[in-house]
């Protein structure tokens, strides 16, 4: 079980960092499930399991699949732009829980983001532009900093530079979670097969 929640946290890894790479080179995310189930773990705080993070094991479906694809052997050289902004978040993550002042003020802004959802929908653009401004006053002050490759014409649009900054704390939240569940940074590097395995065996019950 625990490998398994493992899996599926690797796989909000890798749904949020496909989405910050469909905005920076598309303008738009390819999922509104899978961004909205990024939204959601951010909040959730107090799970009563790994996939309730999510709101199930179904909403990290498009991370499950980048999984698969990216650890696969034919994988194509774009696919590596989320592999990297993956590797990064996890390296910040270890000085991110070192940090108590700033692990304090992550707190104190979810709980914001939180009252604020009880007038807004997850996704609605107040939401979207307070997380962003959390990540902001938080995780971007780790380095190195994370640079998001992709068309400035896309990333230099406010809607979209928030929904990026989101994502990348999506990101981090999954981050945390994982190494909560015993995964760890070089299992990413040196574990590519049976990361690859678990992957396509949480699919398979989908």
């Amino acid at each position: 079980m625990a490998f398994r929640d493992q899996i599926i946290s690797l796989a909000g890894m890798f749904q949020a960092g496909l989405l910050v790479r469909d905005i920076a080179r598309e303008g738009r995310v390819s999922s509104e499930k899978a961004y909205e189930a990024c939204l959601r773990s951010i909040l959730i705080t107090d799970a009563v399991n790994t996939e309730s993070v999510y709101g199930g094991v179904e909403s990290v479906r498009l991370g499950l699949e980048m999984v698969s694809t990216l650890y696969t052997p034919e994988n194509k050289p774009r696919d590596m732009e989320v592999s990297q902004y993956v590797l990064g978040i996890a390296h910040l993550e270890r000085k991110l829980m070192k940090n108590a002042a700033m692990l304090a003020k992550m707190s104190e802004g979810i709980e914001r983001v939180k009252a604020q959802t009880e007038h807004f929908e997850l996704t609605h653009e107040n939401v979207v532009s307070n997380i962003a401004s959390v990540y902001v006053d938080t995780i971007s002050n780790l380095q190195p900093r994370i640079i998001v490759s992709g068309e400035q014409g896309y990333l230099m649009q406010p809607e979209n530079t928030e929904k990026v900054r989101a994502l990348l704390f999506a990101l981090m939240r999954s981050a945390v979670l994982w190494r909560q569940k015993g995964g760890r940074r070089w299992h990413l590097l040196f574990s590519r097969a049976k990361l690859l395995k678990g992957a396509q065996s949480v699919l398979n019950e989908l």
